[in-house]
């Protein structure tokens, strides 16, 4: 089973010293607990200017996320990129402004997928209504979110969901088993929030093994081709 992190921060953060500020920490954090591989996003990106793109060493088990902003002030989706992620709390947009839709539609129709935190569920619902297309990850959903993910994937099958937040009892499980396991994906939110809960969670759910397998790496591997 390969196992792929689809929601990882590299470099310093504000509020501790990590080893994953860098990239040997980072490998290093990935083998102790057995994930093969990381989509990550640049701290720098992600609190700081996403338009200077903080560097990152070129490694096989990195996988780049950048960091998309709408509008005349922000950062366009790099030719090559599958997988983007979308921060319009951290870079004070609205999603659902007129730059914001007009960047979602152009990465809906170039087939990007988008990692979305799920901080306002209206505006993910609008985002998803306004653009049917649009393949978005919601990541960091929160411990007591299965309501509101309810509300939203019953409506909008592009919608999936990560694995970081998503701790409660059998939540997993009830996601899969109601929306199949292609809509979910693992992933951790390191360091922010813990790795080794998701990482563990992931060899004791309650699913049959090809499920788990597309969870833990096969879904995102075929999103970003």
């Amino acid at each position: 089973m390969r196992v792929v992190d689809v929601n990882r921060i590299i470099g310093p953060v504000l509020t501790d010293d990590v080893p994953s500020k860098d990239a040997p920490g980072l490998l290093a954090e990935l083998d102790r607990i057995a994930i093969d591989a990381a989509c990550v996003v640049h701290s720098h990106d992600l609190y700081y200017d996403s338009t200077a793109t903080a560097e990152l060493p070129v490694d096989p088990r990195l996988i780049r996320v950048p960091i998309v902003v709408p509008g005349p002030l922000g950062r366009e989706a790099p030719a090559d990129a599958r997988l983007v992620r979308l921060c319009p709390s951290e870079h004070r947009f609205l999603l659902t402004g007129s730059h914001g839709l007009a960047t979602v539609r152009e990465l809906a129709e170039r087939d990007v997928t988008v990692l979305l935190a799920l901080e306002s569920p209206g505006s993910v619902h609008q985002l998803a209504s306004s653009v049917p297309g649009l393949r978005i990850v919601l990541i960091n959903t929160g411990y007591r979110a299965l309501r509101e993910l309810a509300d939203l994937m019953d409506v909008h099958p592009q919608l999936r969901v990560d694995t970081a937040t998503l701790c409660g009892h059998l939540s997993v499980e009830w996601v899969v088993r109601r929306y199949g396991a292609h809509r979910v994906l693992f992933g951790t939110g390191a360091p922010i929030t813990d790795d080794a809960g998701p990482r563990y969670q992931l060899d004791h759910l309650e699913l049959p093994a090809d499920q788990v397998e597309l969870i833990a790496g096969g879904n995102i591997l075929e999103l970003i081709g």
